[in-house]
């Protein structure tokens, strides 16, 4: 206290020096610091869900705000998305469509390659022709701002020229790395905190018994449902230790039968993978052949064709978990390595089933009845095969929500009332619904990939998805509100995004890989889309390098030469290898500085424990005190650990 107080008063002595400059600054530097604050807390106010969220926290915990966050920044990276589309692509073709600009349009060689009648209804439309053209992006919304084959501009010229096939692969680069970015960045913060977080069994314990506690919890429910999930989660780590131990005593003829089951369960499990991704390449190969027939039938029959892909990959993802939590039961893994496990199959079925409709797209799109393609890619299904495929992520995304939509309203909703007011013994084996984080988190990180995927083929969708998710924040908010309890089992990770995140991450590099091979490899349409008068979408960049002055031009072949690839490719492993070592060093850093605290608590309470004695000789060997009978310690209002010693009456 003395030395704080020292410091205090060497604190006031220097600010009364100041004059002049010096203290200018310093209440300039307290203004801008003042207003920093002032400003930080006008933009939380103004906070996407602030209230909403803030009741859902008081109400269900950490645990569950973590996927409402999750889901908030998500509508925030859509919409960012859909600005860099609206601005650098669907901007300038609105303002010249009403505007007397010289227009330059794509051209094409006047082949068949270049014939596109697009799928518009002829002749007398019925209502649930439009129904059906809504739902697949077909008829009358084929030919709009929604899918790529409306842009097909290729120069703008007013005070300058403006180039539209530029900015649209500029664009679709930049949203994906700038969610790269982002998501890097928001998963910075969550392993930082993993890993001075990482802790032994008997922190972990003692953590839990004093400091587990969420004091953002005001419902008693809430809070005996977090009483409940603490204990689960130390009756999870004993049942770890147990495992381990177990597992540390298995004899050799033991470990070789759990190793042949689980190889045997894997085996199983690729099976029914395979047996998925089989029935998803059937089904869309048939509902590609069903619609290239054009036949007239009845309404829900041709709607079921149009989405018979996202049927089969809707009924997979719903099938295999459960398949996936019955198989997990014997391979004899930690709780808590079930639980992660399990997920990562499910993150693979979702993720790859996305994969495995596009492969089958593109065998499509990429093999003709004869030997040859003469345009490059089948055109006589596919004129303006970009659009098809954007037609497809609409679906996927359209039926994603209606399925959320549909098991919110007509199973969650009926279930909580049949729970409520029916006593027979299967509504109370039913129970009350849990709300389940990390399957709700698969299901709007399926639909942030496929956004990803489609948004090259479909400009649009990012803003269909900023709806989809607000829609959903909604629904979910209603639902668990109304319905849910918080899971007595939570994943451990979801009072963190940093599980969340990894997932997110996976499918963006999954949602690239199409995308690059899009532009790059596969011939681009020569009947519609900005990319008509090249080979490939990638080929408007070296066109635009080489109308560049000579130096700049090649500045950028050094760029892209190989001796600097190889180069940054070495820099970059290099600065991977010292970042790794920095944090084996911080962490270790972090195991000292614990290992330090725990011995000055020790070092004090040895100090005490001298200091105690001690005091105990002086009363003792002092005349005018009484004898000592023991000494008690407390805390005061300071921090100050006192001593008081008791003396006998």
């Amino acid at each position: 206290m003395q030395e704080k107080q020292h410091e205090k008063q060497q604190r006031l002595q220097q600010g009364g020096a100041l004059t002049g400059w010096g203290l200018w600054r310093l209440n300039v530097h307290r203004s801008l610091k003042r207003l920093k604050e002032d400003g930080m807390d006008v933009l939380s106010s103004l906070q996407l869900w602030r209230a909403d969220i803030h009741l859902i926290e008081g109400m269900f915990g950490t645990g569950i705000l973590s996927y409402f966050s999750f889901l908030r920044f998500l509508v925030l990276l859509n919409f960012i998305m859909f600005l860099l589309m609206f601005v650098f692509v669907m901007l300038p073709v609105i303002i010249t469509s009403h505007s007397t600009h010289n227009i330059t349009y794509s051209s094409s060689n006047g082949s068949e390659c270049s014939v596109y009648l697009g799928s518009s209804r002829q002749g007398l439309v019925v209502f649930h022709e439009h129904i059906t053209d809504l739902l697949s992006g077909t008829g009358f919304l084929e030919h709009t701002y929604l899918f790529y084959g409306y842009y097909k501009l290729e120069f703008i010229h007013s005070h300058f020229t403006y180039n539209l096939p530029l900015a649209y692969l500029l664009a679709t680069i930049t949203y994906l790395l700038l969610s790269l970015l982002w998501i890097v960045k928001r998963s910075a913060a969550g392993f930082k905190r993993k890993l001075i977080q990482d802790e032994d069994r008997f922190q972990s314990f003692c953590n839990k018994v004093f400091a587990g506690w969420d004091f953002c919890i005001t419902n008693e429910n809430a809070a005996r449902l977090k009483r409940s999930s603490l204990l689960y989660e130390l009756k999870m780590d004993l049942e770890e230790e147990r495992i381990k131990r177990k597992m540390a005593n298995r004899t050799r003829g033991e470990k070789c039968r759990i190793y042949a089951l689980r190889a045997a369960l894997n085996l199983f499990v690729m099976a029914v993978l395979v047996a998925c991704f089989y029935c998803i390449y059937v089904a869309t190969v048939f509902s590609q052949r069903k619609q290239a027939e054009d036949q007239k039938s009845n309404f829900l029959l041709e709607l079921v064709v149009e989405y018979l892909p996202s049927i089969v990959i809707t009924l997979a993802n719903f099938i295999t978990p459960l398949i996936f939590n019955l198989i997990i039961s014997f391979e004899d893994y930690s709780p808590a390595f079930e639980i992660r496990f399990t997920l990562m199959r499910c993150v693979f079925m979702r993720l790859a089933s996305i994969g495995v409709l596009l492969f089958s797209l593109w065998v499509q799109i990429t093999s003709c009845a004869a030997t040859d393609c003469p345009c490059g890619y089948n055109h006589q299904l596919y004129p303006c095969w970009e659009t098809h495929v954007g037609q497809e992520m609409y679906k996927l995304v359209i039926f994603d929500f209606l399925i959320i939509a549909a098991v919110t309203i007509f199973v969650e909703f009926p279930r909580k009332i049949i729970v409520n007011y029916c006593d027979c013994g299967l509504a109370k084996w039913w129970g009350q619904q849990e709300f389940g984080i990390p399957q709700n988190v698969l299901e709007i990180v399926y639909g942030q990939t496929i956004c990803w995927i489609g948004t090259f083929y479909c400009p649009l969708l990012p803003a269909i998805n900023t709806v989809k998710y607000i829609l959903v924040f909604y629904l979910k908010k209603v639902s668990l509100v109304t319905n849910c309890r918080p899971s007595t089992r939570p994943f451990r990770a979801s009072s963190s995004h940093f599980f969340f995140l990894v997932v997110l991450l996976i499918g963006l590099a999954l949602a690239c890989v199409p995308v690059v091979v899009s532009i790059a490899e596969i011939r681009s349409s020569r009947a519609c889309g900005p990319f008509v008068s090249y080979s490939t979408s990638w080929e408007v960049v070296p066109r635009v390098v080489s109308q560049l002055p000579t130096g700049l031009r090649s500045f950028l072949h050094a760029l892209a030469s190989e001796a600097f690839a190889v180069s940054f490719f070495v820099i970059t492993c290099l600065g991977m290898f010292y970042v790794i070592a920095l944090a084996g060093a911080h962490k270790r850093v972090i195991e000292q500085l614990r290992d330090q605290l725990v011995m000055e608590g020790r070092d004090k309470r040895f100090l005490i424990q001298k200091l105690c004695q001690a005091q105990q000789v002086v009363y003792a060997r002092s005349p005018e005190r009484r004898p000592l009978r023991g000494f008690r310690g407390h805390r005061n209002d300071a921090g100050l650990y006192l001593v008081e010693l008791e003396t006998q009456a």
